[in-house]
């Protein structure tokens, strides 16, 4: 089934139509995600055994995330390939410097760039859409380097268009809280540890469990700083001594909530005040 043109839309759809037709055969970066689901959904739709969505399984990558995208895939019906990548290991990047996302994304493109080549697709494109051209991702570089397309930016389409069109599919994903890579929880120049970031994830396993959508667990070393959406803050409030104790054992001392709630690329804030 393939996107209809509508009003809603302004032919976004129909561009986003073409230019994956035009692709003629791909790989696609598929995180599971919103975006990622869509664009493997419609490569699929357009391009059948011509498309094969990849899943990178790493330490930053979480189990439940990963079973989701091997569930989404056969919902899909794409051919799915699940690789490993090890970014801990990558010179650099544990520092954790303003530009890791480059480093990951350059090992990840490069790997599927390795697969297209050698399986004979023609191009790799990835879940970029034009709302991620307003914030700070380093990662975009080596897309440009490696030549990742980037179909839903491309089309015009924001996030917002993404879950409406994800709907019209039927995609279970259309309104699947945002995620982002684990290490996005630390501040930038704080070293990213195969320790701390199981306690991140094991804390924020916790609160989804406690039936919470869309938040970030941020570590500050011995600090939680929840990031949640306001409606939630009366639950979390209502629940604190236990949120409070679990935490604790997790091994953080401190565990804050933040006004300011859930936001996209909350670390990036101190970037913009240099």
């Amino acid at each position: 089934m393939k996107l209809k043109d509508s009003d809603r839309t302004n032919g976004k759809a129909r561009r986003l139509n073409d230019i994956i037709r035009d692709l003629d055969s791909v790989v696609v970066a598929f995180s599971g995600g919103v975006d990622s689901a869509l664009l493997s959904r419609l490569s699929f739709d357009i391009l059948g055994d011509k498309a094969l969505a990849v899943t990178a399984s790493s330490e930053t990558y979480p189990a439940h995330e990963l079973e989701s995208a091997k569930k989404l895939a056969k919902e899909i019906g794409i051919t799915h390939f699940i690789i490993e990548t090890k970014e801990l290991e990558i010179e650099g990047f544990s520092d954790n410097p303003p530009d890791r996302c480059y480093f990951c994304k350059s090992e990840l493109f490069g790997k599927l760039r390795d697969i297209a080549d050698g399986e004979g697709y023609a191009n790799v494109a990835d879940g970029t859409n034009l709302d991620d051209t307003q914030d700070y991702r380093p990662g975009s570089k080596a897309a440009q380097e490696l030549g990742v397309r980037s179909p839903l930016k491309e089309a015009g389409l924001t996030k917002e268009d993404i879950r409406r069109l994800s709907e019209e599919l039927e995609l279970s994903t259309w309104d699947k809280p945002s995620y982002a890579c684990m290490s996005s929880r630390f501040p930038y120049g704080e070293e990213i540890t195969l320790e701390d970031l199981a306690k991140v994830s094991a804390a924020e396993d916790f609160l989804r469990g406690m039936g919470l959508g869309q938040f970030r667990v941020r570590h500050h070393g011995t600090i939680a700083r929840l990031e949640l959406t306001p409606e939630d803050f009366s639950l979390v409030i209502k629940r604190r001594d236990q949120i409070t104790e679990k935490f604790r054992k997790i091994g953080y001392t401190y565990i804050t909530l933040d006004l300011q709630g859930y936001r996209t690329g909350s670390m990036n804030e101190v970037l913009e005040k240099k």
